[in-house]
């Protein structure tokens, strides 16, 4: 099983511009490295809270069909194909038709399941002989929880005052103590 980043998101959760004024920042001259905060922040969030936070494509390759497919990143907004190897080795599209998506409540993962009164398909023995690729994400940046945002641009302000990896006093620069409990809710679980 693998799980690979096909397109990345090409939007920010939160704007340059609210970027900026949470820094009071009102020069352009760092909107490049403010930029760059804001795309590693996000990134952090993704890893902490195990979710997606803009749009963006993934793939979820695995040997044969499970009961059902277990999708980690979410939200979950639709399946984009599922293609898999046949019995003979040929690669064949599985209609729409033929599955069922359960985003769930955006807190665990989202699944796949044969549409009812259908089964998946044979598939052949073979190493990735299945490959789903989604779209998961938030829609807009309008969309994601303003606790995920707060937390980027808490995470953001900590990175712009603190240019070098460094301690300060008992921990890292990058802790941000009570705001990483901004992300908890919006953990995935299993």
């Amino acid at each position: 099983m693998a799980l690979k980043l096909i397109t990345p998101a090409s939007a920010l959760a939160v704007t340059l511009v609210d970027a900026k004024a949470h820094l009071r920042v009102d020069v352009a001259d760092d909107d490049a490295l403010i930029t760059a905060m804001i795309m590693a922040a996000a990134e952090l969030a993704e890893q902490h809270t195990g979710r997606a936070i803009m749009a963006q494509t993934w793939e979820l390759t695995l040997d044969a069909f499970p009961d059902a497919l277990k999708l980690t990143r979410t939200p979950v907004q639709s399946i984009t194909s599922i293609i898999y190897a046949d019995s003979a080795g040929a690669n064949q599209t599985l209609s729409g038709s033929g599955y069922a998506l359960d985003a769930a409540d955006g807190y665990g993962y989202a699944y796949v399941v044969p549409a009812y009164g259908t089964a998946w398909p044979d598939t052949r023995d073979q190493v990735n002989a299945v490959a789903v690729r989604y779209l998961a994400g938030y829609a807009s940046a309008a969309d994601v929880p303003e606790s995920i945002k707060s937390w980027i641009k808490l995470a953001v302000g900590s990175m712009y005052t603190n240019r070098e990896s460094a301690v300060v006093g008992s921990g890292s620069v990058l802790s941000l103590g009570f705001a990483d409990s901004l992300l908890d809710r919006y953990k995935v679980w299993g």
